[in-house]
């Protein structure tokens, strides 16, 4: 799902992105771009951080799913430092928890906090 353009309706999914980042950003969210290995600038490693599957997959939960509900993800590699980071702090942010099962383990989400206490 990574920068595919193809889903209904994903210019209100990329925007949605884009405020949940901004959102992020005001309460204290720095993208981790030292964790890409591509030779880029700055902003260019910070956009290729913004759109990796699992933020697209917690955007669009936020987005479709009543409020309070837990949303919950699969996916079949393991999350990244800067993607744990963001789901911790939208948990707290937007008061929901959120279940992401990565090719380790089990993630589970709540008030800014994860279950596998930032091992992984």
């Amino acid at each position: 799902m990574a920068a595919d353009s193809v889903i209904a309706n994903c210019h209100e999914l990329y925007s949605f992105l884009a405020d949940i980042n901004e959102e992020l950003k005001r309460a204290g969210y720095v993208a981790k771009i030292e964790l890409v290995s591509y030779d880029l600038e700055e902003e260019e490693k910070e956009h290729a951080l913004t759109f990796h599957s699992e933020k697209l997959a917690l955007a669009f939960g936020l987005l479709k799913s009543p409020l309070g509900s837990t949303i919950r993800i699969v996916k079949n590699l393991r999350v990244c430092q800067d993607c744990h980071g963001f789901f911790k702090l939208v948990s707290l942010v937007y008061k929901r928890e959120i279940s992401l099962r990565d090719r380790n383990r089990f993630h589970h989400f709540v008030e800014g906090a994860c279950s596998c206490k930032d091992y992984w």
